[in-house]
């Protein structure tokens, strides 16, 4: 990952517009809104697609979450003129929200403190401190990007984490039955950076240029 990366996303603007978006394919609207460089949809994608999938088959998931979707699948899903965000992308996001980039000892990367930033205030479920007290797992949300634990699906069938993480799919390929993602959990304010099989089904943000028209 350049080093040039973390530079320019931690140069860009932390300004915030929001806005909406409608999806002329089945007229859901989207909130946006504009985080440094790009517009974000600040909802996960609800598209129907062959292989997509409410949590637990319950379509009141979907109106809460979003969809989930397999990574070709995501690849196609977004509406014309946004896409799936690149690797580089979250990083700018993340970088944007104030992260600090650190590496665990395993190697992989994340980023200190935006998970705290861009999670919803409400949906994540409670967690207990080094004491045993309760601390609310919500973020702070302060760029409207709202980001819901809407969990996974396994490439058994088997559904897990909605209420407790988060999963979103990258555009960015790793090996070829592989790709980039982010996670977020509702134990840490971090945002986590893994390769995750492409036939696991999760979030999809959707992503544009801000000067894209709409």
């Amino acid at each position: 990952m350049a080093d040039t990366i973390q530079t320019a996303a931690a140069a860009a603007s932390t300004d915030t517009v929001s806005g909406t978006f409608t999806d002329s394919r089945d007229g859901k609207t989207y909130r946006t809104v504009r985080i440094g460089n790009l517009t974000w949809m600040a909802e996960n994608l609800n598209f129907v697609t062959d292989s997509s999938v409410c949590y637990e088959n319950d379509e009141s998931n979907c109106q809460k979450y979003g969809r989930l979707y397999n990574w070709n699948d995501a690849m196609t899903a977004c509406p014309a003129g946004w896409r799936v965000p690149s690797d580089e992308d979250w990083d700018s996001l993340a970088m944007a929200a104030g992260g600090q980039r650190e590496k665990d000892e395993d190697g992989d990367y994340y980023w200190k403190v935006a998970g705290k930033k861009l999670k919803s205030t409400t949906g994540w479920k409670d967690r207990e401190d080094d004491d045993g007290n309760l601390v609310s797992g919500n973020g702070t949300d302060d760029f409207g990007f709202s980001a819901l634990p809407g969990g996974l699906r396994w490439d058994d069938g088997d559904f897990y984490g909605a209420g407790h993480l988060g999963y979103w799919w990258s555009a960015t390929e790793d090996v070829a039955s592989y790709a980039w993602g982010r996670d977020m959990h509702y134990i840490s304010d971090n945002v986590y950076r893994y390769n995750y099989g492409k036939i696991y089904l999760y979030s999809v943000r959707c992503v544009r240029d801000f000067a894209a028209p709409q």
